[in-house]
């Protein structure tokens, strides 16, 4: 399903979550065509993340509103600026208001996590990646907030790529046989799926070295030295990545032995929303859309 698919699908079923068999407020005290305005006042500094998708939900109610964006995603916004304007009807702006909130909050506060992250890891060639970690079925918005941050998308489910963690590893009973069932379901099943292992000793990287037929070695809760050792034995025949222990006060020293990636779920899961509101105007008088 491309993007803008899920997104929509995403917006349709918060708004049903939220809405239910009606905004009966809204619908008690103000009337049908009446038109408003609001603006989106921010509260706390950080990177801006989701001026797009709240014009998105906007319109998914009303397709003929009228948006200006005063900043845009990927922004560094201060308290008491305004991040856009909305003018439509009453009825559109009350229904949507939390689920805007909500997604703007939710991804401002992933993206200024992420680019703290991010920004150590300038002068550096290793780059970060999320993880699955993520709410369910608000993923899609919570890995786009990392992109806005700086970071890069890991896969983003089960389906676009072949990860062998160490339970795939152990249940499978070893190394060199869950590469081979890999390797071997990738050529007969889903040519092109790119396949990563996860080694937990250099014992497991070397064992991995010699069977092969993979595109990454994940690094998984290695200290910087010996992420040091094992890209030397692996010497840039795969692509890196380390995992696991990895944070704000350690993450240079990971970078700079030169391992392709690191991943990290903290930049999703431990990302503090950050305060936003949408303070509305008084509708127009006699106004009617």
């Amino acid at each position: 399903m491309e993007y803008n698919d899920q997104l929509n699908l995403l917006i349709k079923n918060a708004l049903a979550e939220d809405i239910g068999d009606g905004d009966h407020s809204t619908l008690s005290s103000i009337d049908a065509g009446v038109k408003g305005k609001a603006v989106l006042k921010i509260k706390e500094d950080g990177i801006l993340a989701g001026m797009v998708v709240a014009e998105k939900i906007f319109r998914f109610v009303q397709p003929d509103i009228d948006f200006t964006a005063l900043k845009k995603d990927g922004d560094a916004m201060q308290f008491g600026e305004v991040a856009f304007e909305v003018e439509a009807r009453v009825h559109t702006i009350l229904k949507t208001e939390r689920l805007v909130l909500n997604t703007m909050q939710r991804m401002s506060g992933i993206a200024t996590l992420t680019k703290l992250y991010t920004d150590k890891l300038k002068g550096y060639t290793t780059r970060l990646l999320d993880t699955r970690k993520t709410t369910p079925n608000f993923r899609l918005l919570e890995k786009e907030a990392v992109r806005i941050g700086g970071g890069f998308n890991h896969r983003f489910g089960l389906f676009d790529m072949i990860m062998l963690k160490d339970n795939h590893i152990d249940y499978c009973g070893s190394i060199e046989k869950a590469i081979h069932k890999a390797y071997e379901y990738v050529q007969t099943v889903k040519p092109g799926l790119k396949i990563e292992v996860e080694t937990r000793t250099i014992e497991d990287v070397k064992r991995v070295m010699a069977m092969g037929k993979i595109n990454r070695i994940m690094l998984d809760n290695f200290t910087p030295a010996l992420i040091t050792e094992a890209l030397k034995i692996i010497n840039k025949q795969y692509e890196t990545e380390a995992s696991g222990g990895i944070n704000l006060n350690n993450i240079q020293s990971y970078a700079a032995t030169g391992v392709d990636f690191i991943s990290s779920g903290a930049v999703i899961h431990q990302a503090k929303s950050l305060d936003l509101s949408l303070k509305a105007f008084l509708p127009v008088k006699d106004a009617r859309i």
